[in-house]
Order: C-alpha cells, then sequence, then structure tokens
C-alpha cells in the first residue's frame, strides 16, 4: 500500500464534523458503491468483510467465483491470501514464544541446523523483520510450478544464496523469510506446520474457511483465478503454493481474516506482551524505525488526530488481498480479489474501513 494511500487513510479518520458516514448503513452503502464500480471494470470477483469490536458487521461478495460457469462469488467462498498470510503465521510463532518453546532472539541455526550458515548469524525476530538480508522472489520464482512435500525441501530455493546485506543494517521484504521461519515453528512445536497453524490459529479463532491453497486437491468453495486483461479477465496460470505456506500460500474469505484481525484489538488469544511485540517497529542499526513489526506493517498516526493503523497487503498470482486493524476504534476491513492485478484494493479497503470508523466515532460523540 503507497504512502499515499496510507496518508489518505488516515486524515480521513481525523475526528473532525466532516466524517464520511453518519451510520453503517451509509458505510455499506459506500462499500457496495465502490464495489460495484469494480464490477464495472470487469474484475471477476470481489469479496469484503469489516469487523467492530470483534462482532462482523458487513460481509458482501460480488461478481463471479467462476466467469465460465458463472458461479457467483460467495462470503464463503476461499481466495488467495498472498501476503497476509504473514501475520497470520505470526500469530502461531507469538503463540510459541508465550509457551517457551521458541526465543525470537535466539539464532535460527537453533532451529534449522540444515539451514546453510551465513557470513552473519541472525535471529528469528529478524526474520519476521524482514532485516535479515535474505532475498525476496527472483525471476518467475512465484509462479513456481513444483510441489514441496514439506517446508524444509521447500528452503533449497534460496538456501544457497548469499545474505543481501547484514543482518540489522537494512529492510528487505522477503516472502522466503517467513518460509524459513515456519521450519523453526515446526522444530519447536514438534509438528507439520499446517498441522500446527489449524490446531493453534484456526480453529481457536473459527476460522472453517482457510486452508492450504494446496494444488493437488480439490478444495471445495475455492475461487478460480484470473488475470485482469482488457475486455475480460483471463484465467490465470496454474501454480503450486507449496513451496511458501507461511509467507503467501493460505486461503481465506474476508469473514475468516475479520475474525483473525479482531482477536488482535486486545489480550485474550495473544498476550499483551505478544501484541506489543508485533505492533513494534522494528529499528535498524542506525535507529531508523522500519515501520514493520513481527508479520504486520505499522502505520504511525501522521498527527495527533489521527488514528494508528496496523495491516498487511497480499499479492499472488490469481489473488489481491488486504487486511486492516484500526485498533482505537475497534476496526477491522479485510478485502480480497480473485484477479492478481487489481490495483486499487488496498486503497479500496482503506476507504471503507475509514468510512465504518468514522461512523464508530460519530457514535462514540452521540453517547
Amino acid at each position: 500500500m503507497s504512502a499515499r494511500f496510507l496518508t489518505a487513510f488516515l486524515v480521513a479518520l481525523t475526528i473532525t464534523a466532516s466524517a464520511l458516514a453518519q451510520s453503517f448503513d451509509d458505510a455499506i452503502a459506500k462499500a457496495r458503491s465502490i464495489l460495484e464500480e469494480r464490477m464495472d471494470e470487469h474484475y471477476p470477483g470481489i469479496s469484503v468483510a469489516i469487523g467492530v469490536d470483534g462482532e462482523i458487521v458487513y460481509a458482501e461478495a460480488f461478481g463471479y467465483a467462476d466467469v465460465e460457469s458463472e458461479t457467483a462469488m460467495t462470503t464463503k467462498t476461499m481466495l488467495r491470501i498472498g501476503s497476509v498470510s504473514k501475520p497470520v503465521t505470526a500469530a502461531g510463532l507469538m503463540l510459541l514464544v508465550e509457551s517457551e518453546r521458541l526465543d525470537l532472539d535466539a539464532s535460527i541455526q537453533t532451529y534449522v541446523p540444515t539451514f546453510p550458515k551465513k557470513r552473519y548469524d541472525f535471529t528469528v525476530r529478524q526474520l519476521a523483520g524482514h532485516i535479515t538480508g535474505i532475498r525476496h522472489y527472483k525471476g518467475i520464482e512465484s509462479y513456481n510450478k513444483k510441489h514441496y512435500p514439506t517446508v524444509i525441501e521447500g528452503l533449497t530455493i534460496f538456501q544457497d544464496d548469499s545474505l543481501l546485506f547484514k543482518p540489522g543494517t537494512q529492510y528487505q521484504y522477503s516472502s522466503y523469510g517467513f518460509n524459513l521461519i515456519s521450519a523453526a515453528m515446526e522444530k519447536s512445536a514438534g509438528k507439520n506446520f499446517l498441522a500446527y497453524m489449524q490446531e493453534a490459529v484456526f480453529d481457536p479463532l473459527g476460522m472453517q474457511d482457510t486452508i492450504a491453497d494446496w494444488a493437488n486437491r480439490d478444495i471445495p468453495n475455492r475461487t478460480t483465478f484470473y488475470t485482469k486483461a482488457k475486455k475480460k479477465p483471463r484465467i490465470a496460470v496454474k501454480v503450486d503454493n507449496s513451496y511458501k505456506w507461511a509467507g503467501g500460500g493460505f486461503l481465506s474469505t474476508p469473514s475468516d481474516l475479520v475474525r483473525f484481525g479482531s482477536a488482535h484489538l486486545e489480550p485474550g488469544f495473544l498476550s499483551e506482551e505478544s501484541l506489543e511485540t508485533i505492533f513494534t517497529s522494528q529499528t535498524l542499526a542506525d535507529g531508523e524505525k522500519t515501520n514493520y513489526g513481527i508479520g504486520w506493517r505499522i502505520q504511525p498516526p501522521p498527527n495527533e488526530n489521527a488514528l494508528l493503523l496496523l495491516q498487511h497487503g497480499g499479492s499472488s498470482v490469481g489473488g489481491k488481498a488486504s487486511l486492516m486493524v484500526v485498533p482505537d476504534v475497534g476496526v477491522v476491513a479485510a478485502m480480497l480479489a480473485n484477479v492478481g492485478n487489481h490495483p486499487d484494493i488496498a486503497q479500496d479497503n482503506a476507504t471503507i474501513a475509514s468510512a465504518f470508523a468514522d461512523a464508530v466515532l460519530l457514535e462514540t460523540f452521540a453517547r
């Protein structure tokens, strides 16, 4: 999400008399207007959900899960969430930290001794904040078609590459870093990463529509994936995401993501200490803040009247995703599309989230 869109979002959340929405009804009408406009632009399908104080107050789907068969997108249709998988993985990571089975500040070699040693050592915390120098995708790697039966085998794609810089000195976004984290989580949990995530995160939070995007399995309610073209969407190339479950390989629905985000509004699912850890920006050796904590992007308010925004976006073959949490007003917004080149999803989600946040503020003032 660009700085321009983030600033616009935060300005829209300032506590002024010019609030965008007068009620949830107005906010819902605004959301529908935005998404119906996207449908007119020949997008195949979009799904959205909004939560306020842990309750889903709005969920709706637009367009098609499958254009050819005219199968409608529904709120139960599962879509690729791309890198929104990272905050989801981070929750599982912090539960291991809370149970003292994993130390964020331990060397990655402690948990994955088979990972080739580099010139510099680095920690799990640094991996989770993208400051180790582990590289991101290169070339057409995100179009992977090979199946990797284990997390460890998926590491072979990048494990022999040198670090891009000395850990802690620069920020460089890396999905592969989260793949390595999942290997550490397997060691700490004593079980398969996906089994652990199901048991520790998905089941407790009631995320019944969140699973791994298995390329070799028939998954009911999984959308068809598309690429946006000029005249009509084209079916996206088939890929196998088994190499990156933790960094970008999950399927979900906006409602499940709202349930997930709502669990981060206050201590309960995670401890107060864990929430503070994941929502605190990491800092480089020179003192510069990265505005990235543990699996979450942190956008501090630009002025004293604006609100803190916690968010993550996702981009994958045939999928776009946006998850936003506005903790001060208890608003969680999630939007997913079944097209990989949807340029406006973060902006749209921010606009809709701000409408609901304004409605909450107005209701608070009215009381």
